[in-house]
């Protein structure tokens, strides 16, 4: 009972981990490119996913088998509660750690670390089939950052193309502002003082002090409404797609529990990964939509719209796909393209990616070795 106890904390820490550091992903354009603020944003993206998290019972049962470590590890460990603790502590204290540094990875990647580092600790290398490691989740991993940098870029491209050819322009605007400025006052036997005066400023720009609209229309709709509409639908299903895809992972490590089965396990982690979202997801924000690439709403659009199909198909089809790594892959094409990427903040990022993997199997691990 006791174990139990402690696994189902575990699940839902983790959860809160996830939460925190995935579900900004969605509509961290909104929030970059300044068409909503952050708390909108938030709440947008934290009710689609718990949405997606619902639905996930209906859509994606592939994943509630897979990721409770059949076929990964031996089938009598995935019925083990200590086993599994391991894995949702190891997998959790990984998450919550590149949280607070600000870092967007992968729960699937940190998930996948700690069940080989459960395993691993508890029969060694003949305890993980690695061979399944590899073709079933290995490679869906590395190759969907680098197939979203190519939709990323590819759909912004076309938006691009569609824009010019509906004669669809870019509106500048013009703001206009009270500031202090310090100009020098003359003073008597040629000395002069500085004095603090209110000064009226007014700027016209398209992106930097102010934020870009477009004029025009397009299947009889104003083109700038239409654009901020498909914005927030595009990135909605995102978030939705993440509830979808993510869920099912962490919720199959309830499995073991019959007090839970299939519906309780996925209720509790969407409510888990809400949570976690209201109250941590700030710093991950802030890397996702200001420090990866400048953007404006039409390429925001276009990112978003890569990353719902990718992820959306993954998770009808049951593959592992890293909502983390499409979402930061397809900024990174859009970024490229339009060369306002910022590297120093994409290769920490893609730092952080590289030690996921081992940081979650040590941890894992110790955790097992102290669980026995």
């Amino acid at each position: 009972m006791a174990t139990t106890i402690i696994l189902f904390l575990a699940v839902a820490f983790l959860a809160c981990a996830n939460g925190a550091n995935d579900n900004f992903k969605g509509v961290a354009s909104l929030y970059g490119s300044r068409v909503c603020g952050y708390w909108t944003a938030l709440g947008w993206g934290t009710g689609c996913t718990m949405a997606g998290g619902m639905a996930a019972l209906f859509l994606a049962q592939t994943l509630l088998a897979k990721f409770s470590g059949k076929g990964l590890v031996p089938d009598e460990w995935t019925a083990s509660p200590s086993f599994l603790l391991a894995v949702g502590a190891g997998a959790g204290a990984t998450v919550l750690l590149a949280t607070m540094l600000g870092l967007p990875i992968s729960t699937t990647h940190a998930l996948i670390g700690a069940l080989v580092g459960s395993g691993w600790m508890a029969a060694g290398g003949a305890g993980v089939n690695f061979g399944v490691l590899g073709t079933s989740f290995m490679l869906p991993l590395l190759l969907s950052p680098l197939l979203a940098v190519a939709t990323g870029a590819l759909v912004y491209l076309g938006l691009r193309l569609a824009r010019l050819r509906l004669g669809v322009t870019k509106e500048m605007c013009v703001c206009a502002g009270i500031e202090e400025r310090v100009v020098p006052v003359p003073q008597p036997a040629g000395v002069f003082a500085a004095e603090s005066v209110p000064a009226l400023t007014v700027a016209a720009a398209p992106t930097a002090e102010c934020r870009l609209r477009y004029a025009g229309r397009a299947l009889g709709l104003r083109v700038g409404g239409l654009v901020d509409g498909l914005h927030f639908l595009s990135a909605g299903t995102v978030s939705f797609a993440r509830g979808l895809n993510d869920t099912p992972k962490i919720a199959a490590l309830l499995l073991v529990v019959p007090a839970f089965g299939a519906g309780g396990a996925l209720v509790l982690v969407a409510v888990a990964i809400a949570v976690g979202a209201l109250l941590q997801a700030r710093r991950v924000a802030e890397t996702m939509s200001h420090k990866i690439t400048g953007m404006n709403p039409g390429q925001g659009l276009a990112a978003n719209l890569s990353t719902a199909l990718l992820v959306t198909t993954a998770s009808v089809h049951g593959l592992p796909v890293s909502t983390t790594h499409v979402s930061v892959g397809s900024l990174m094409g859009m970024g490229v393209v339009t060369r306002q990427i910022q590297w120093t903040p994409v290769l920490r990022v893609l730092l952080s990616w590289l030690v996921t993997l081992p940081c979650a199997i040590v941890l894992a691990a110790l955790t097992a070795w102290a669980v026995g």
